[in-house]
């Protein structure tokens, strides 16, 4: 693994399941079993990257679990109950132009359609309807902002997305 990416957390290790060492597995990605897309997969022992690889996984009711190689009592289980998994950066699947990874627009500087410099992308938020811009205010915000909410609603808020030059456009009133 490249020491220069942090790893993407794609999503979590839960309890033990059994007595062969099965953990539930709680997952980030768009479609639950889309994690098992992945191999081999890191988990975060004590602050550590480690891999592993997935012996088998099911669903167990509207749960899904897995056997990872070398795991194969419930005691092994429970010492990685709450671990953190993840991939390395390289091994996120390409998406097409016009699609981005959350992590992508971290950090990358918001400005309107006059210019307005509106700050960096903190965070994204899902609301269920549509993802909202979470966007740090510049320290001398001329309208006095710490934080702007922008709904990210292609081709209406969001014009343009810049990954190049990290910088997304967007048809938003810097007073909102």
């Amino acid at each position: 693994m490249s020491s220069h990416q942090e790893p993407v957390v794609l999503g979590k290790l839960g309890a033990s399941h059994g007595i062969k060492g099965w953990l539930k597995i709680t997952s980030y990605t768009d479609s639950v079993e889309d994690i098992f897309d992945y191999s081999p997969w890191l988990i975060k022992e004590q602050g550590e990257w480690r891999e592993v690889k997935v012996a088998q996984w099911r669903y167990q009711g509207k749960a899904i679990i897995a056997a990872l190689e070398g795991v194969t009592t419930r005691d092994q289980a429970q010492m990685l109950t709450n671990c953190e998994i993840a991939i390395p950066a390289e091994a996120m699947k390409a998406l097409p132009e016009d699609e981005f990874y959350w992590r992508d627009l971290i950090g990358c500087e918001v400005v309107n359609t006059k210019g307005y410099n509106m700050g960096k992308v903190d965070q994204i938020v899902e609301t269920g309807s549509n993802d909202v811009l979470l966007v740090k205010a510049n320290a001398k915000d001329g309208f006095g902002k710490t934080e702007r909410m922008i709904p990210f609603v292609t081709e209406q808020f969001i014009l343009e997305v810049n990954l190049a030059e990290k910088q997304i456009l967007v048809d938003w009133d810097p007073d909102f």
